[in-house]
């Protein structure tokens, strides 16, 4: 069996194979020529004290031991088999498919948007200002919204699911092994698409369906069971339909609340894309002039609690980029994005506070349960008025919005659409400016050097979860009044991220196994 020990290294340790397979031979005992293979199966970053350290533990290997063969998965046909209709290929649907194809059934998945390859280009028209395409943009298409960001695999919620098979799969369908023992992994929106592609490869190959442009516009609901689903003039009928949509789907939402399918009004979060240099966030983290080679560009999580409210950073992308997300030309919306070697000169992430019910309350009367997406809506809408031609989005210097002074000049930015000075804190909702002003005061004593004029909010971060939760039964994982649907992801108001949801769409297709049998 082989053997574990923890190294604490320096950086430029923990970079040299030969150097710790060495000092955990030399821990251990044994002569370094008896090691057949030091792996590292965890790695993190301890900059916590002036000198930054790497804590690397290993799993040694002996000679004559047998080693670990590489992640492979076997997944069978089921050409002819039952169908279960998934609406939506991010990553609860995907993960669903992957898991109903081992389970027997035969997935049959609707995505409104485009392939990956026909996204890009999609995705490229948005960057030259150029026209949004509601179906086909950074929140849209195969792949889902977490296609094109920093591609975060870190989740609180591994008690959903085995967290290490879903980063198995991914490390299966193209993923650097790397994840798997990352503190904090993620993949890159440089390496996403082609991973995306490899796993509709897979349920391809196993005779699953892929139906790509195809939008969702009613449900076949009998007898309070749904049967299928329509698009346009299309009945596409199965066992069961997982609806794994996204947290931008406001027209399911829209179509749910039609047809009589309870949803219910949820709280959520709002705010902006802060953006430093690079540079200073990894001066300010790794207590020292530059990183140097052998560290990676730093991040950084922020929480406090502000009269109450929560305000946090969100999706923090060190290395990345400032996306247009924004899937209505009437609305202005950003996100961050990174390469998978977080290379860009920029440090970005989403600087949030939560939104209540009572925050919206004014909107229930008109709205119901879909008040806060409206509420979401507008905010959104307002920034567009607000923002430049096309997708040019407001900003605001920070000290300049914590003081409440109008910026004259703006800092360079990675968001390529580009940026125009606005006095954000006059025209958002006055509870979010308050939070992120007396956040951003909180965050600059904890982080000296992060309240700076160097750095940049963009207009608007509104996208961190759904307003909207489709209920569903805790033990059943189906919508209570609705047999056959099952609610999943973040669309659904149940994931955060990648990984959760992943995790989700396994959970939801185990769901569907037993309701089928």
């Amino acid at each position: 069996m082989p053997q574990q020990i923890t190294l604490t290294l320096t950086p430029r340790q923990a970079a040299d194979a030969k150097f710790y397979t060495a000092q955990a031979a030399r821990r251990m005992g044994i002569r370094e020529a008896d090691i057949a293979l030091a792996r590292v199966v965890k790695r993190s970053i301890d900059a916590r004290q002036r000198q930054v350290k790497v804590n690397l533990t290993l799993e040694i290997y002996a000679d004559r031991e047998p080693q670990p063969g590489p992640v492979h998965f076997d997944y069978p046909s089921v050409e002819g088999r039952t169908e279960v209709v998934i609406v939506g290929s991010g990553p609860a649907g995907l993960f669903a498919a992957l898991r109903l194809i081992e389970l027997g059934l035969r997935p049959v998945i609707l995505e409104r948007g485009r392939d990956v390859s026909a996204r890009k280009r999609d995705i490229a028209q948005i960057n030259r200002n150029g026209a949004v395409d509601p179906d086909s943009n950074y929140a849209f298409g195969e792949g889902g919204a977490g296609t094109f960001s920093d591609g975060k695999l870190f989740t609180r919620s591994k008690k959903r699911g085995d967290y290490n098979k879903a980063l198995q799969t991914l490390v299966f369908h193209g993923a650097t092994p790397e994840i798997l023992y990352e503190a904090h992994p993620h993949i890159g929106t440089d390496r996403l698409p082609r991973i995306m592609q490899n796993i509709r490869q897979t349920i391809v190959d196993a005779g699953g369906v892929f139906r790509f442009e195809s939008r969702v516009t009613d449900l076949k609901i009998e007898k309070g069971r749904i049967r299928g689903v329509w698009c346009s003039d299309s009945l596409i009928e199965g066992a069961a339909v997982v609806l794994a949509t996204g947290h931008s789907a406001r027209d399911i939402y829209e179509l749910l609340h039609r047809r009589g399918v309870r949803v219910e009004a949820k709280p959520f979060a709002m705010g902006v894309r802060i953006e430093h240099p690079q540079a200073l966030i990894d001066s300010i983290q790794y207590h020292q002039e530059t990183r140097g080679e052998y560290l990676p560009a730093a991040s950084y999580s922020l929480v406090s609690q502000e009269n109450g409210r929560g305000v946090y950073s969100f999706c923090m992308c060190p290395g990345g980029f400032i996306v247009p997300a924004m899937t209505d030309a009437a609305e202005s919306v950003v996100n961050g994005m990174s390469p998978s070697g977080r290379t860009s000169p920029y440090a970005n992430s989403g600087l949030v506070t939560e939104v209540r019910l009572a925050d919206f309350e004014h909107l229930r009367t008109e709205w119901g349960e879909l008040a806060g997406l409206k509420f979401q809506q507008q905010f959104e809408e307002l920034a567009r008025q607000q923002g430049g031609e096309h997708q040019i989005a407001p900003a605001q210097r920070v000290a300049d919005f914590v003081a409440g002074r109008t910026s004259g000049s703006l800092p360079r930015t990675s968001y390529i659409p580009g940026i125009t000075p606005s006095r954000l804190d006059e025209w958002m909702p006055g509870f979010i400016a308050r939070g992120l002003r007396q956040g951003l005061g909180t965050f600059g004593r904890r982080m000296r050097g992060y309240l700076t004029n160097e750095a940049v909010v963009v207009g608007v971060e509104s996208r961190t979860s759904t307003p909207v939760r489709v209920p569903r039964n805790p033990e059943t994982l189906m919508h209570p009044e609705t047999k056959g649907l099952f609610p999943a992801g973040e669309g659904a108001g149940y994931a955060g991220g990648i990984i959760s949801a992943a995790l989700d769409g396994e959970r939801i297709a185990e769901a569907v196994k037993n309701y089928i049998r």
